[in-house]
């Protein structure tokens, strides 16, 4: 893997990671176009892209890094009051914390139940992440013309945290799209756009960083395969490039609807499974 395709890897992971287009979709096309993802190892390729996204999660980290200091202080505050103790009376950062841990709990199990699946050249399949861009797509049209788009961030429950995590294990089939699933979620329970984001991109930091981690710790019988080079160049561009995506959608979303990425992920979709048809990818 040259610089210049690492940089590009890099753009791509940080642009389509937080838009709800699927940054796994994106990243295998455009490895196999550059001819990087092998089928006799596609785990190699999976672990590469799940490295990498420790760039978006650092990202979305810096971006609320005031947030997090809030729930930080928040957690301590309820401590030292005795308040973590009665629920009724937890302030608004612990119930965050709360949340982002129940959202967190269902991609966490099916991860590791079904770690092998995931890893293998089925969800590397183009004809799979063709379906699921469309398929998703129309789940995310449906939530948008049905969801209420009233409630904000501090009407959230523990119930819609467990809800938009199930919608989170969905994400792991390639071309579903973490922030898409669970935005998509977020607008069926009748949250506005701008809160569901929002909502979606605290719950991918538990799951990113596990994913990543875990990965980066397999990778140790075999970091001689890895492009450690490319992959730092890759996680550094990420963290740019992933920064500036929140900070566009979350602007995007309080004024426009999400239907300019339905329509980007029907197009795609349609374009992958012509490809496959005619043998192209």
């Amino acid at each position: 893997m040259s610089i210049l395709e690492s940089i590009i890897l890099g753009i791509i992971q940080g642009i389509t990671e937080f838009l709800p287009i699927s940054s796994t979709a994106h990243l295998t096309i455009a490895g196999k176009l550059m001819g990087i993802v092998q089928a006799a190892s596609p785990e190699d390729w999976t672990a590469f892209i799940a490295t990498m996204q420790l760039g978006t999660a650092a990202a979305v980290m810096i971006y609320f890094f005031n947030d997090y200091v809030k729930i930080g202080k928040g957690l301590l505050s309820d401590l030292k009051n005795g308040k973590l103790y009665s629920p009724a009376s937890w302030g608004a950062e612990s119930r965050m914390a709360l949340y982002i841990i129940i959202g967190t709990l269902p991609v966490a199990v099916i991860g590791l139940l079904f770690h092998d699946f995931i890893e293998g050249a089925f969800t590397k399949e183009t004809g799979v992440i063709a379906t699921s861009l469309i398929a998703l797509a129309l789940l995310l049209a449906l939530a948008e013309r049905t969801g209420t788009h009233r409630r904000c961030e501090a009407e959230t429950t523990w119930l819609d945290a467990l809800l938009v995590g199930i919608a989170q294990v969905i994400a792991l089939i390639p071309g579903s799209s973490r922030s898409g699933t669970t935005i998509t979620a977020g607008l069926f329970l009748g949250l506005k756009r701008e809160t569901a984001a929002r909502f979606s991109f605290h719950l991918s930091i538990p799951a990113i960083l596990a994913s990543g981690f875990y990965q980066m710790y397999q990778l140790r019988h075999h970091i001689g395969d890895v492009p450690v080079m490319p992959l730092i160049i890759s996680i550094a561009v990420s963290v740019v490039v992933g920064y500036l995506s929140i900070a566009f959608l979350l602007s995007y979303l309080q004024k426009h609807s999400t239907f300019i990425f339905i329509a980007y992920r029907i197009a795609v979709g349609i374009l992958l499974w012509i490809s496959v048809w005619a043998g192209a990818i």
